[in-house]
């Protein structure tokens, strides 16, 4: 049956592009990716992507960064000297143009990440339009953040300054055919300008947009009750925003200070206050994350690879970060070159199976208000579900103990007689045996029904 109506499902009116349905998220660290930190170098590892089962290529801020008050020697690349440059540490326009040219031949998306809320401190448009900036008391212009003197914030209250975003934004898309943005800290910009600037895009052609934000996630003052009636930024204008608060949960789990128990807490509020139709990006690392929180194998130790499983298969778009698969275990320098060692991909098939099942499984599909989500019960260390959608369905058991656990026999969607398939060690079985519900110390089951 279709889930019940949501309460609130009217106010959510933003377009999905059709390829957005069954795809996973993968993060380009340009700089640190290859040796020579290029498209060029960069556009040779699309196939590899492709055949791991990535849909959507987000390419962290591609444009000149500044010069006055850098951070190190070659700067943040979210401090944007020029919305219509692009950097010559990467490449060129029209490598730009090849990569996304070259992706789309592959059956992939590219998104670009965009800095809609601060600028350089050596941005022309400081001196061209002083009055698109927030100033002090004193006069002088304001960063965002205490602590990002690299940068100075817009003031939205500009008609021309929105005007001007909204006509870059809408360039990119002409000139270099990407296919949507990955916008940063989005909730500090007034919603009513992404809602403005989405018809724009969309008018030229079905895109998908990110906002790193999350809703659900308590800050800037907000109490719990104004958080949770508040979802403006996917009604209008975004497809998605960032499941901090399922990060942070799971760092917590891995901590010892929260418990499994616990996402389930998580997940009711998600659906109390989106539609099904609505979901968030999930992942255990990003840029800002292994850059100042630590690698997943800092911050949840035996329970990184369990904990990817998780992120991949729980409802949401899963994403990967750059060198992810090659089990990186390093922070990357942030404001200097620092190249992924790839060790000839360790984890590469580890995501493949995990990626080409998400993209794959009709029970799997991003938003999709037909497909079943069930929680499994067991004990308190064993986290287990089952997502199933015409009789196809996907078993998920995930251990966070340091002992074999099993899962008890119970009512499933899945008849125990039918026969599943495990993906990870393409044994055949029945949720009847046992061997089909233990799970190793530290360890994650993956089953699938054999259709």
């Amino acid at each position: 049956m279709p889930a019940d109506p949501h309460p609130h499902a009217d106010c959510f009116t933003v377009p999905y592009p059709a390829w957005a349905a069954n795809a996973t998220i993968y993060e380009v660290n340009l700089r640190n990716y290859t040796p020579e930190g290029t498209f060029r170098a960069f556009e040779e590892h699309l196939p590899r992507l492709a055949r791991m089962g990535v849909v959507i290529v987000w390419l962290m801020p591609i444009h000149p960064i500044g010069e006055v008050g850098r951070k190190g020697s070659l700067g943040s690349p979210y401090a944007v000297r020029d919305y219509y440059g692009v950097n010559p540490e990467f490449g060129t326009l029209e490598d730009l143009k090849h990569l996304v040219q070259t992706a789309h031949d592959l059956g992939l998306k590219v998104i670009l990440d965009w800095v809609a809320n601060h600028t350089s401190r050596d941005n022309a448009l400081i001196t061209q339009h002083p009055d698109w900036y927030q100033h002090d008391a004193t006069g002088e212009l304001v960063p965002p953040v205490a602590d990002w003197t690299d940068v100075v914030a817009f003031d939205y209250a500009s008609r021309e300054l929105r005007q001007y975003m909204t006509d870059a934004l809408c360039y990119w898309v002409r000139e270099a055919d990407i296919d949507g943005y990955r916008c940063d800290v989005a909730g500090l910009v007034p919603t009513d300008f992404w809602d403005e600037a989405r018809p724009a895009l969309d008018a030229l052609k079905p895109v998908f947009m990110l906002a790193e934000w999350d809703e659900l996630y308590p800050s800037g003052g907000l109490t719990w009750e104004e958080f949770n009636s508040d979802t403006r930024l996917l009604e209008r204008a975004f497809n998605m925003t960032f499941g901090l608060r399922l990060h942070y949960l799971l760092d917590h789990i891995a901590e010892g200070k929260a418990e499994l128990a616990d996402i389930d807490t998580y997940l009711a509020a998600e659906r109390e206050k989106y539609p099904p139709g609505v979901y968030l990006m999930h992942f255990t690392s990003n840029h800002d994350v292994n850059s100042w929180d630590g690698t997943e194998y800092e911050r949840l130790g035996p329970l990184a690879l369990p904990f990817a499983v998780l992120t991949a298969l729980l409802p949401g778009m899963p994403m990967l970060y750059s060198g992810q698969e090659a089990a990186l275990n390093k922070r990357l320098e942030f404001f200097e070159r620092d190249t992924i060692n790839w060790q000839d991909f360790p984890l590469q098939d580890f995501y493949t199976r995990l990626l080409q099942l998400k993209k794959r499984h009709p029970a799997l599909r991003n938003g999709d208000p037909d497909s079943r989500f069930q929680r499994l019960n067991g004990p308190a260390g064993l986290y287990g579900f089952v997502r199933e959608k015409n009789g196809s369905a996907v078993i998920v058991l995930i251990n966070a103990t340091a002992e074999s656990l099993e899962l008890p026999g119970q009512k499933t969607a899945v008849n125990p007689q039918k026969g599943l398939f495990d993906v990870f060690s393409g044994e055949q079985l029945t949720l009847a045996q046992t061997k089909a519900r233990t799970v190793p110390a530290h360890g994650y089951r993956v089953l699938r029904t054999r259709d």
